[in-house]
């Protein structure tokens, strides 16, 4: 004779799950230096959804393509701030992406953090001993690809 009894039910599924679409903070044109300014219309893409862990080695994050053409290869004055506003790192980075006119993608680029020691003040606070800070970007330049 063979007993069989019913376990409780273990539940995987995690229900305290929080989407950041908060809308990334864009640089004011009097805090970019003059050789990056262009005739680029500063609000072409939209940068949000901005995720870096302490332990992360790479930052993602949503670029939506508000012009009327497809871009590419879409470059990014990066500004890293702690909480009262003082600077950690400032840099260009290049976003290897291809998006059609209103398109959004996830996309992720290397980390400055190289030391890994700083997190995303909106996202979630690490257990280890890390440093919250900000983000804020200026769009300087992308590529409108030809013959697509």
């Amino acid at each position: 004779m063979v007993a069989v009894t019913a376990m409780a039910r273990t539940r995987t599924t995690q229900t305290l799950l929080k989407s950041n679409s908060q809308i990334v903070e864009q640089i004011p044109d009097v805090n970019v230096p003059d050789s990056l300014l262009r005739d680029l219309e500063p609000n072409a893409v939209t940068l949000k959804g901005y995720s870096k862990k302490a332990s992360d080695s790479r930052e993602s994050f949503f670029v939506t393509n508000n012009t009327k053409h497809r871009i590419s290869h879409i470059r990014l004055l990066m500004r890293y701030s702690q909480m009262n506003g003082d600077m950690l790192h400032e840099r260009t980075a290049t976003v290897e992406v291809d998006l059609r006119p209103g398109e959004t993608r996830l996309v992720s680029i290397k980390t400055f953090d190289v030391q890994r020691l700083f997190y995303y003040y909106a996202g979630p606070k690490p257990r280890k001993n890390a440093t919250p800070f900000k983000v804020a970007f200026r769009l300087v330049g992308y590529d409108i690809p030809v013959g697509l």
